[in-house]
């Protein structure tokens, strides 16, 4: 069972086991261990094509001792961890001195098929409770994991969560997506949340000359979090508590971070020499250090909070459970190593004449390098202690429940795509009930824009307690928040990182806790490419999640240049395991969600893309069958990527149009006819999927191909046109299906405000300039006849 959330101390409560100088001996192995693994990889193991492997030996010494202590004494079963990506190596040595990870995987750090470069969910043979790797979004995965996880209590009704720890080094602070995080009021009641940052002030390039904890202290602490600093451990506190001390501690605190590290080369003499400096306290600090040996002098300097057992066992005790924790801990890159504070160590490599000096450090031997504890040893005893303890149930498989394929609904009026998605969740509620309890909807304060208001109204917004709603008495407000832990609805403010952030971590809790949700994020389409890493390393790491992208195009003419998306639909074409859709009708737009959930919450699932368009569209355009066997053969073809709105049995050209445009086609095809053209209509829904048939006809992929031998039949071989309120290369594709002439039309300059119909004018996708290409196209192919 995982810990329930409330206060506790440390996992050892009095265990003899846990005595510093056994915690110690983990220590150094694990930093042995790490650094073997990286050396091995680059200096033992070959590589035919000559191409550095890397790996980061000074990045992981300097969370050696942090990691040590957090596993073997702090961790409970039902805490998950992200740790920073250049420490992969120490949580690698941690987990084999467990029994976790086999001797066999050590050797393959970086090798196709081994120990993943930085921590993965899904691809590293070692587990890892969150895949880290892309700067800023592995540190604030955990904050969106807490809210998952609650979530998911609001869901089942049992509270059962652990602590979420964050292991952050310093220079990742630099990107901004962290404090956009960090600063979300949804996070700041999150009691199980520790962030623990490695303030080891140092880049990849230099030491960091402005890094300083007293600022970053404040940032934490104005965010409403509780902040611990970790600055010295306790031989140099107990120097400085002799006579003279205060001056060392100022003279330490106060000297740039160039300087101190600088002192970290020095011989002992040298030491001596630079350490008082040239200030007030000068003579004070000599005196002080005067009567210290040269053993215990080069420690002291090295004797930081994150390398001192002690010192960071009182910080874990001093975590408060009712807000998140940053724990500031000061660090050595490299620490340890003979390239300890060395301002380029940051992905260094030890040469083998380092590596054996610190093998002879260590007391190892580089001959047998894979050594584990022996049986009967305190340490390996402890070792064997924490595995038990950290020892998890494997997650049950997940069954969801089946979504609807079909809500029924005929639309006959005049309707929006955007629309439809918040009419198709009302109607869940009334056809699925049990698939709609599960469905977790996500915006960025846009919610009344995208036409969520009715669904929020219904099913409520998640809070971590229940808040009173001061306008449900009012009657002219359309919209009522009405906050609990049972809501669906989590408004995030304006941070689409964050937003796509938390979709990521819904999307996996059933994978994490067996739990399947169904999270659905909406957002301004052109910010897409704004959220798109995030997003992307979310469905790396397993998340599987729907985003709606709306309003799209140029058809949001009126908005202007800024707010009008241009390479967005060629996003969703080549944006690995997701499916992307851009429908034109409110049918199809209904059909192609419904589908998109079914791929949610399993092993193999996928995420969605839906592009999706504010402009007002006759639905009666869409032609759906009356007969029930014919209409559902249109929604196989629209979830599989194209139809045929407007068919011909014998046609000249054939127009493919995409989401907004397709009555642009339609008109087109009409006057077409008028001159003896005759026009097929075809709309394509996807072209991710259309692109992944052609493939699978190549022999180049393992899906079907039955939609392009119904709709784009060798025997209709003829000149298209493709047009889309995006970038024309989106469909250009088409052509080669049948290797058939072409024109392509679309967008591919920024846009500007102004009516519609100027606008379409403006960038060549009007009526007009269809008919001009299919003419041009249709001439062209009867004179090469």
């Amino acid at each position: 069972m995982e810990a329930a959330l409330g206060f506790r101390g440390s996992a050892s409560n009095g265990d003899p086991l846990c005595r510093p100088e056994v915690l110690a001996q983990v220590e150094k192995r694990v930093l042995w261990l790490a650094t073997a693994m990286v050396h091995h990889a680059n200096k033992v193991r070959e590589t035919a094509s000559g191409v550095k492997v890397g790996g980061h030996q000074a990045s992981s010494a300097s969370m050696a001792t942090i990691m040590t202590t957090l596993w073997l004494e702090q961790l409970q079963s039902g805490d998950r961890v992200s740790v920073k990506p250049h420490a992969s190596p120490v949580l690698h040595a941690i987990n084999y001195l467990l029994g976790i990870l086999g001797e066999e995987h050590l050797t393959t750090l970086r090798e196709f098929g081994g120990l993943q470069s930085y921590p993965s969910r899904r691809k590293d043979p070692d587990p890892a409770d969150y895949s880290t790797g892309s700067v800023g979004i592995g540190a604030t995965a955990p904050l969106w994991g807490a809210i998952a996880r609650r979530v998911t209590e609001g869901v089942t009704g049992t509270p059962s969560r652990g602590r979420q720890y964050s292991l952050v080094g310093d220079a990742e602070l630099d990107e901004g997506a962290i404090w956009e995080a960090v600063l979300d009021p949804s996070v700041q009641s999150l009691g199980e949340i520790v962030w623990i940052v490695d303030l080891n002030r140092q880049s990849l390039d230099r030491v960091v000359p402005h890094i300083a904890a007293g600022r970053i202290h404040g940032l934490f602490e104005a965010a409403g979090w509780q902040v611990i600093t970790v600055r010295f451990g306790r031989l140099l506190e107990s120097l400085m508590a002799r006579p003279g001390g205060e001056a060392l501690r100022r003279r330490i605190i106060d000297m740039p971070n160039p300087e101190y590290q600088r002192l970290l080369r020095c011989e002992v003499d040298e030491l001596r020499r630079r350490l008082p400096g040239e200030g007030a306290d000068g003579e004070a600090i000599r005196a002080l250090i005067a009567e210290v040996d040269d053993a215990t002098l080069h420690a002291a300097i090295r004797n930081l909070g994150g390398h001192d057992i002690d010192a960071l066992r009182e910080a874990y005790a001093q975590i408060d459970d009712s807000r998140p924790t940053a724990i500031i801990a000061y660090t050595i890159k490299g620490y340890g190593l003979p390239t300890e504070g060395h301002p380029q160590n940051h992905s260094s490599l030890l040469t083998e004449e380092q590596f054996q000096q610190l093998a002879d450090s260590l007391a190892e031997d580089p001959s047998v390098p894979w050594r584990r504890f022996d049986e009967g040893t305190e340490a390996n005893e402890l070792c064997v202690r924490a595995a038990a303890r950290l020892r998890r149930d494997p997650v049950p498989p997940v069954s969801p429940p089946p979504v609807p394929l079909d809500l029924g609904r005929t639309p006959t009026g005049t309707g929006t795509t955007q629309a439809a998605i918040g009419r198709a969740l009302l109607d869940l509620t009334r056809v699925a009930p049990e698939v709609a309890r599960l469905v977790v909807t996500v915006s960025p304060d846009v919610s009344s824009s995208t036409n969520l208001a009715g669904w929020i109204n219904k099913v409520g917004v998640w809070s971590i307690e229940e808040r009173r709603n001061w306008f449900d008495d009012d009657g002219e407000t359309l919209l009522h928040w009405r906050e609990r832990p049972t809501g669906q609805h989590i408004e995030l403010g304006i941070a689409e990182v964050n937003l796509v952030g938390l979709l990521g971590e819904l999307g996996t809790t059933w994978s994490r806790w067996g739990q399947t949700l169904f999270p659905i994020g909406t957002i301004y389409d052109p910010f897409v490419e704004r959220a798109l890493e995030p997003w992307s390393f979310g469905m790396y790491a397993g998340g599987q999640s729907i985003l709606v992208g709306t309003p799209s195009g140029v058809t949001l003419a009126p908005e202007g240049g800024a707010h009008q998306s241009i390479k967005t639909p060629s996003i969703g074409l080549e944006q690995p395991e997701c499916v992307s859709y851009e429908p034109a009708f409110v049918v199809d737009a209904e059909w192609a969600l419904l589908a998109s959930m079914n791929q949610l919450g399993r092993p193999g699932g996928k995420s969605a893309y839906l592009r999706l368009s504010t402009r007002p569209i006759d639905q009666k355009l869409a032609s759906i069958p009356d007969d029930a066997a014919a209409r559902e053969r249109r929604r196989r073809q629209v979830v599989a990527g194209a139809y045929v709105l407007r068919p011909e049995p014998a046609p000249d050209v054939q127009i493919v149009a995409m989401g907004a445009l397709v009555p642009e086609a339609l008109q087109a095809a009409a006057r077409l006819s008028l001159q003896g053209v005759r026009a097929e209509v075809v709309c394509a829904t996807s072209p991710g999927l259309l692109y992944e048939a052609l493939q699978a006809r190549r022999g180049s992929g393992d899906g079907s191909s039955w939609i392009l031998d119904q709709v784009f039949p060798a025997s209709k071989a003829v000149p298209q046109v493709t047009i889309l309120d995006g970038h024309p290369h989106t469909l250009a594709f088409i052509a080669t299906i049948n290797s058939v002439a072409s024109r392509n039309l679309g967008v591919s300059q920024f846009g500007q405000s102004g009516d519609v119909d100027d606008v379409y004018r403006a960038h060549g996708i009007d009526v007009d300039s269809i008919i001009r290409s299919a003419l041009d196209l249709t001439e062209a192919d009867a004179g090469s006849r």
